[in-house]
């Protein structure tokens, strides 16, 4: 059984720190107007990962917060993953070179699969895919719109085409601290050979543990996502990495 890995969430929103709501932009919260002291101070607490998702630009379909973005890159010695606005292979291939480590597609994973499988032939290991589920049902456009292909169809679609990962969100959990839905994340992971990386909803050192637990299980859930429950203090980042490597 390999470890499950922490990722600290930092979220841009006309270059703060925020933590939304269910995906509203409307219900945004500031934790911090220096993005590049957050990401160091998830660095020196021991995290391996960060990542990072420019709000505006999931909006916008293009890179908004890339000042802040850069900002973190520089200020964190340790890995990035992005997503937000990256809707082709130039964009993916900039940030890449600009030294993110790991790039994050969503929305253009739904309306344009083949550049998810074009970035991954070109940057083997670097592409992961972001499923965003409301009520099961994949949102893209910043969570403004829901299609109506389902999580799992998405996910085995990518099958063969070399994601690193699939982030996988569930948009009525998010930001509002009550659990991650671990079942529909364990059934995505049961579904594709793909390792998945649990998203939303985790509020508490014993969500940690539980999808700890759960993964000793099912094999691929390999990460989680945490953000609003590190800027409150209900997770320890410290404590928590401590409990997932144990």
């Amino acid at each position: 059984m390999s470890e499950v890995i922490l990722y600290p969430a930092i979220d841009l929103k006309d270059g703060q720190c925020v933590r939304l709501a269910q995906g509203d932009m409307e219900r945004a919260t500031v934790f911090n107007d220096d993005p590049a002291a957050q990401a160091r101070a998830f660095a020196e607490a021991g995290t391996s990962w960060i990542h990072v998702v420019d709000l505006n630009g999931a909006f916008a379909g293009k890179p908004v917060n890339a000042a802040a973005v850069d900002s973190i890159i520089k200020a964190a010695d340790v890995p990035v993953q992005l997503g937000g606005g990256i809707r082709d292979v130039g964009m993916v291939e900039h940030w890449l070179t600009s030294g993110v480590q790991r790039v994050v597609l969503g929305t253009v994973a739904v309306k344009d699969p083949d550049v998810v499988r074009e970035a991954c032939a070109a940057f083997p290991g670097q592409v992961a895919v972001g499923i965003d589920a409301r009520g099961g049902r994949v949102a893209v456009e910043g969570w403004a719109e829901t299609s109506d292909i389902n999580a799992e169809d998405l996910a085995k679609q990518f099958e063969d085409a070399g994601v690193a990962a699939i982030i996988h969100t569930d948009i009525d959990r998010d930001g509002v601290l009550q659990g991650p839905n671990l079942d529909a994340s364990s059934t995505l992971a049961e579904a594709v050979s793909i390792p998945i990386i649990v998203s939303g909803g985790v509020a508490s050192l014993d969500d940690l543990r539980t999808i700890k637990d759960r993964a000793q299980s099912v094999a691929g859930l390999a990460g989680v996502i945490s953000g609003r429950a590190l800027y409150d203090g209900r997770i320890d980042l410290s404590q928590a990495l401590t409990l997932l490597a144990e």
